[in-house]
């Protein structure tokens, strides 16, 4: 397998980190603080190399690489049972099942330093935080046992088989099907690298909204390509597929779950396909959602049809990965409730080779969530829990928004399923109601553009997710500071402004789009900038107007019972959080409760002062956070500064957009002034609009 070269290295770190951003966590940058360069250079001499498997080997050699940029040091491999003076010894000890699989322990303090695990992808994974501590604490002595908390730690990519991305802001898919499967890109190895990097060890390759066409001859020898290239990575591929496929691709009459002959099918297509890829992981269905065919086309219900291919997989070890984002298109209805009341009825009724998948939120990847209510209501179902990493709803890749805040949010968030303490993650990770598989899913950002994600920044998105999955227990703060720390500078300063910004970068993002828990107005069509006045006569599933239910008597949608009774959905304790609006969190009050514009709230303000103030403090802080980046310009890499700098701008500009649409729209309802000192917009609501109409073309 080709490496990158020692010279190579070599030339990144003489230039610092990587100037288009195309190492992403991996650019190795060489130690810049001397005394623990030399320090680290007199104490590791080598690599002592206690197993000869392919998997260990490339462990080696990405120690190797690190070592040898990081201290700016020739670094050998040497093969052998047992570690000499000064060498770092990397052992397998299969028999040690308290390492547990995949996870690791490293030990370098007291003169010895050793990376074990209990199998080669473990010791892989070990190398990788070795590096990573290294880049961090410098020469300190450390101590670390790992193991991951979710078995499958998955990126969705939503990539079509024409080369585009559904919902992807950084370029053209990085799949490229008419190569495949003759040439391999080499970034196709940069990203199995950065993903074991962070612990992602699962990829379903294509959208869920997917073709037929992954499923046949010519796209498996495609993807058997890329299952190979990154097996050594111990990344499993998954496929999603189309529930038509019988018929699409069989000649079928139906694909009714229940009948015989579409049984048989989907056995034959899932033997086909291990005869192409023996360790294949899985089918990833979106099944009766948003126009996709699914089994109750036939009558049957979700458990049915996601058994029928766990029946398909009866011999393999691979699983079904069943999505709950399932609602139907009633003006009237409630899509929070939607995926809750079908699924609900189902459980325990699925086979143990099935998990489901649901969105961190009940509506759709809105910025800001409650977590959704089937986490902790499902006892007899393994649940995975679902993100967003690419920007859908969330700027795209022109806005800076660190994600982490908000996969914690969900994550950290107690469902009381069993009594205080089963917060969502235990829920997934199988802690709380015990589950033969768990799942934390991401829909990637990953496209053609140079580094990957379109923004600079929204690699931390990728990266905080990875290690989320590994560790759901970690802190946004400490994520974000280790990754500026290995991508963009060393000195602590810097890194302690950097990770600041990021820190706040989500709930700014929130300030001037969604205050107060408003949520589901963007563009019907591009999903990005502010369309709060999108009615029923111009789509009538998707309104904004239903979802804010703005009015002359307030704002917001009342869930607590008036119209709807989502909240009950809930564990009693959870309801009381969110049920009386004088104690309710301000971030979910207009997700549960439609209040008059004269409201009183906590902060002393009453309802629509505080939605001004909000909408008004974001984009100041968007200002802020553009001045704090410029004192930076002297400590980032010249490309990266200017990339970022520049997309501030942008952000600027689209966060006035929404503020003023906010404004404009809404004092319509409310016939209220602007709050003293708030400064009103110069254009008027009409002219908003026209921004709308145009962005819409694009």
């Amino acid at each position: 397998m080709k490496k990158i070269t020692f010279a190579a290295l070599l030339l990144l770190s003489f230039f610092g980190f990587s100037q288009s951003g195309s190492e992403l966590w991996l650019s190795y940058t060489k130690i810049e603080n001397s005394d623990h360069r030399t320090q680290l250079a007199a104490a590791i001499n080598a690599i002592v190399l206690a197993s000869d498997s392919e998997r260990s080997q490339l462990a080696a050699q990405e120690l190797q690489q690190a070592l040898e940029s990081l201290l700016d040091k020739k670094i050998p491999i040497l093969q052998q049972a047992q570690p000499i003076p000064g060498s770092i010894f990397l052992n397998i000890k299969s028999n040690d099942t308290a390492l547990g699989k995949d996870g690791f322990i490293i030990l370098r303090k007291e003169g010895k330093q050793r990376i074990e695990a209990f199998n080669d992808l473990g010791l892989l994974y070990g190398v990788f935080a070795f590096a990573r501590e290294l880049q961090e604490i410098g020469a300190a002595p450390f101590e670390k046992r790992e193991i991951p908390k979710v078995r499958y730690r998955m990126l969705n990519h939503w990539d079509n088989a024409n080369g585009t991305v559904e919902r992807g802001y950084a370029g053209a898919s990085l799949w490229k099907w008419f190569e495949l499967p003759y040439r391999l890109d080499p970034r196709y190895e940069q990203y199995a690298r950065a993903n074991a990097a962070i612990g992602i060890n699962a990829v379903s390759l294509n959208n869920v909204n997917a073709s037929s066409r992954f499923l046949t001859a010519e796209y498996l020898e495609k993807i058997k390509a890329l299952a190979d290239l990154f097996r050594p990575y111990g990344i499993q591929v998954f496929i999603s597929v189309n529930f038509r496929s019988p018929r699409t691709l069989g000649g079928l009459t139906t694909s009714d779950p229940l009948d015989p002959d579409v049984r048989q099918w989907w056995k034959e297509k899932t033997a086909e396909i291990h005869r192409y890829i023996p360790d294949f992981g899985g089918f990833l269905v979106k099944a009766n959602s948003e126009g996709e065919p699914g089994p109750q086309d036939y009558g049957r219900t979700h458990a049915e049809g996601a058994n029928m291919l766990a029946a398909a997989l009866e011999n393999y070890p691979g699983i079904v990965i069943w999505r709950a984002f399932v609602y139907k298109a009633d003006p009237n209805g409630d899509r929070f409730k939607e995926a809750y009341e079908q699924f609900k009825p189902l459980d325990g009724q699925f086979d143990e080779k099935v998990i489901v998948q649901v969105k961190n939120g009940p509506i759709d990847f809105m910025p800001r969530e409650p977590f959704h209510p089937m986490f902790g209501a499902f006892k007899k179902t393994a649940l995975a829990v679902e993100f967003q990493i690419t920007q859908e709803y969330l700027g795209h890749s022109t806005h800076w928004v660190y994600l982490a805040p908000m996969f914690k949010e969900c994550l950290d968030a107690d469902t009381y399923a069993t009594g205080k303490g089963a917060t969502v993650g235990k829920v997934i990770d199988g802690s709380v109601y015990p589950t033969p598989i768990s799942l934390m899913a991401g829909v990637a950002n990953t496209g053609s553009d140079a580094n990957f994600t379109g923004h600079p920044m929204a690699q931390s998105n990728w990266y905080a997710f990875g290690r989320l999955a590994w560790d759901h227990t970690l802190s946004a703060a400490q994520l974000a500071k280790e990754w500026t720390a290995i991508s963009l500078s060393q000195k602590k300063e810097v890194i302690q402004k950097i990770s600041s910004l990021m820190l706040n970068s989500h709930a700014t993002y929130v300030n001037y789009t969604y205050p107060l828990g408003l949520h589901h107005m963007m563009g019907e069509g591009h999903h990005f900038g502010p369309q709060p006045w999108l009615d029923k006569s111009q789509r009538p599933d998707w309104t904004s107007t239903y979802y804010h239910r703005a009015a002359a008597s307030g704002i917001g949608f009342d869930r607590t019972g008036k119209m709807s009774n989502a909240l009950a959905l809930y564990a009693p304790e959870v309801q009381n959080t969110w049920k009386d609006p004088q104690q309710c969190d301000l971030n979910y009050l207009l997700w549960f409760h439609h209040l008059p514009w004269d409201y009183p709230l906590s902060t002393g303000r009453m309802l629509w002062e505080e939605l001004m103030h909000r909408y008004y403090q974001g984009v100041e802080e968007v200002e802020q956070m553009r001045l704090a980046w410029a004192q930076l310009e002297e400590e980032i890499e010249e490309e990266t500064f200017n990339n970022v700098a520049a997309r501030l701008q942008i952000q600027k500009r689209e966060a006035l957009w929404w503020r003023d649409s906010g404004y404009l729209y809404f004092k319509t309802f409310s016939n209220m002034p602007l709050p003293e000192g708030l400064t009103p917009p110069t254009r008027s609501l009409e002219e908003v609009k026209a921004l709308e109409k145009i962005y819409h073309l694009r």
